[in-house]
């Protein structure tokens, strides 16, 4: 069948049409290099670090009024030290926390040197009836203060397992710790300031593993203490 001429003429400029337009689509794709360093970075980045923060952390605590403290005893948390491979915890976190250490036969720590983290000055530890209680250990989270925010919920092998945990546990000045007794942040901080966001992530730390809650002047103290160092992260 015959085409005439100006049929001929519309086919050919639609044909034009949609090859310049093919072409302009082109030009605009994203042009990629085989040099990773000429590749765009995205606009938007995730930030792992960030639900590592001590403050992020803290805003995931509820905040609740403080239990009573009846029914409370030390026997609730085990009534001693647990051990594990012949050592218990008590020379376990001296072995970690103590340099220079000489070990007897029973894994008992015997003496160290301990960079003590609530006064910032050094201890010589020297183990004895009368020498030993230099250096204490610390639960960073109190037991009485676990008790009264969630912890007479858990079960008592939880209990046991918090108050032998690493993670709440500091080898410290012995009169740094009977000063702190049963205090939480709002209450008592270590004289050595520069440590103090370190302190209060590792009560973070543990009150998160531990499902315990803050009361509001906790809460509000550990924000005091944090918003002078808004990167500390928890300890690992």
């Amino acid at each position: 069948m015959a085409v005439s001429s100006s049929r001929k003429g519309r086919l050919v400029l639609a044909i034009i049409t949609a090859g310049v337009a093919a072409i302009i689509a082109v030009s605009h794709l994203p042009q990629f290099s085989s040099d990773p360093s000429s590749i765009p970075t995205p606009l938007v980045q995730s930030n792992s670090s960030a639900t590592n923060l001590a403050l992020n952390a803290l805003n995931t605590l509820p905040i609740k009024g403080r239990a009573p403290q009846t029914g409370y005893s030390r026997d609730q948390f085990g009534a001693d030290w647990s051990t594990t491979a012949g050592c218990d915890t008590r020379d376990s976190i001296l072995r970690r926390d103590l340099a220079n250490i000489t070990l007897d036969t029973q894994c008992h720590v015997m003496s160290g040197s301990l960079s003590d983290p609530y006064t910032g000055k050094t201890i010589e530890f020297q183990r004895g009836s009368e020498t030993s209680s230099a250096i204490q250990i610390d639960h960073v989270v109190a037991l009485s203060d676990a008790w009264q925010t969630g912890a007479q919920q858990l079960t008592r092998a939880v209990r046991v397992s918090l108050a032998n945990d690493p993670l709440e546990l500091l080898a410290v000045d012995g009169p740094s710790n009977q000063q702190k007794s049963d205090g939480d942040a709002a209450t008592w901080l270590p004289s050595n300031k520069s440590f103090r966001c370190t302190y209060i992530a590792r009560q973070i730390a543990v009150k998160q593993k531990y499902s315990l809650w803050v009361t509001q002047a906790e809460h509000d103290a550990m924000v005091r203490v944090l918003s002078t160092c808004v990167d500390q992260v928890l300890p690992s």
